[in-house]
């Protein structure tokens, strides 16, 4: 069984102060932001490309150059985030985001498009190695799971929203397209504005750090210690196993069901509308859970069932009847063995003074190698569906394995290193 913090231990299930599920919504909306702008250009895809005769290779650059920006946007945030002050990065990148928001929303041609996608997903990408560092540097250590796991709610929220309002508005061309993605302007501006008028430490405490006895986080030298390399390597190849299945049915799993499945345009939208409340239903519960010994308990048995999902998935080679159990077992499964998960693992074992930089790195080299495989993922597809959804599985069962070893190692082994005192003193607003 895993082991928790003594003060999580000491003060099992405190109340949370207001003022701190708002520094935590507040910075979801970086996760909430990342998502809906993903989802946002994969809806609108289409018709961006008839709206500006867009070629083939415009439109797989901004699908790629999405993934991309926010791969570099996440290392160079995050440790912009450590050297200047983590307050500083946490208002000026939303606000960058908005401005990108505002050209996609604007833009009257492709070139602009993809000026505009440039600018926002280098933003996204920033600002979330810094929002969670922000939310694990606030917290109290008995609420640290529950407050960083929320961020994952809103990330859920963020896909659901997007997917939503690109079923209601899937006849209205262009139109319905800028007001998704104008939206997105708004909820950054007011996201902004609200961020602005918090009071944030820009760093760990001093006696934190001390406490710690790991070098601050300046140097990227300080990041190649053991208390800093272990926890980060470990958590990225969890992170990075899962994200490869997870990725890849998210940009591709309408099309698999498509063009291997068989169902119609409008079934395969509607299966993945269908299936994503019980995700976004199942995240609250995790929050719930989250700074209790049934976190980790529950990731034991829905890890297991993630893997018999994608197994089904493999055996029927992709079939609709296959399909829709493992949409079903995968939804009731990712929320407890999936990237909150890995937000939660991440903050509880890096070191406060580097969480920006590693955690940085860690969503920069994953979202690289996601980008990898989706450029070969519809070739894969045509040439054997079987060889692609039994090549995820195995990535699927490696993150379990790399979850337990987390669990049963780092967390165990080190459950003081992301213990942070109570009064950190953000501000009510």
């Amino acid at each position: 069984m895993s082991r928790f913090s003594p003060a999580a231990q000491a003060h099992p299930e405190q109340p949370i102060p207001k003022h701190l599920w708002k520094v935590a919504a507040l910075s979801g909306m970086a996760s909430y932001l990342d998502a809906a702008l993903i989802v946002s250009i994969a809806v609108n895809l289409a018709i961006y490309r008839d709206s500006y005769d867009m070629g083939v290779w415009m439109a797989g650059a901004i699908s790629a150059i999405v993934t991309g920006c926010i791969a570099v946007g996440s290392l160079v945030g995050g440790r912009l985030a450590d050297l200047f002050g983590r307050r500083r990065v946490y208002n000026l990148d939303i606000l960058c985001y908005a401005v990108g928001a505002i050209v996609i929303t604007l833009a009257p041609n492709d070139i602009v498009l993809f000026a505009g996608v440039l600018v926002a997903g280098l933003a996204a990408g920033a600002d979330l190695p810094t929002s969670l560092a922000v939310v694990s540097d606030a917290a109290p250590p008995e609420g640290r799971a529950r407050l960083v796991s929320f961020t994952q709610v809103m990330w859920v929220l963020g896909i659901v929203v997007v997917i939503f309002l690109g079923y209601l508005l899937s006849d209205t061309g262009l139109t319905g397209a800028r007001f998704i993605t104008g939206h997105l302007v708004v909820a950054a501006l007011v996201t902004w504005q609200l961020r602005s008028r918090l009071e944030l430490p820009d760093e760990p405490a001093e006696e934190e750090v001390e406490q710690e006895a790991v070098p601050r986080g300046i140097e990227l030298k300080n990041i190649c210690n053991r208390a800093a390399l272990v926890p980060m390597v470990a958590t990225f190849v969890y992170y990075v196993t899962w994200g490869i299945g997870a990725n890849t049915f998210g940009q591709f799993g309408t099309y698999l069901l498509v063009t291997v499945s068989g169902a119609s345009q409008s079934l395969a939208t509607g299966i993945n509308l269908a299936f994503l409340p019980i995700a976004l239903v199942l995240t609250f519960v995790f929050v719930r859970l989250a700074d209790t010994p049934w976190r980790d308990r529950l990731f034991y048995v829905f890890t297991v069932v993630q893997v018999i999902a994608f197994c089904i998935a493999s055996l029927t080679a992709g079939a609709l009847v296959g399909m829709l159990v493992f949409f079903v077992l995968y939804q009731i499964s990712n929320p407890f063995a999936g990237e909150a998960s890995y937000k939660v693992w991440s903050q509880l074992t890096l070191p406060p003074d580097t969480r920006g930089t590693t955690q940085g790195l860690t969503y920069a080299l994953s979202r690289g190698v996601f980008a990898g495989v989706a450029f070969v993922t519809p070739a894969l597809m045509d040439y054997s569906a079987s060889v692609l959804l039994w090549s995820i599985t195995l990535c699927m069962a490696a993150s379990g394995v790399a979850g337990v070893y987390v669990i049963h190692v780092l967390i165990r082994r080190s459950p003081d290193t992301a213990t942070a005192p109570a009064s950190l003193g953000v501000a009510r607003t």
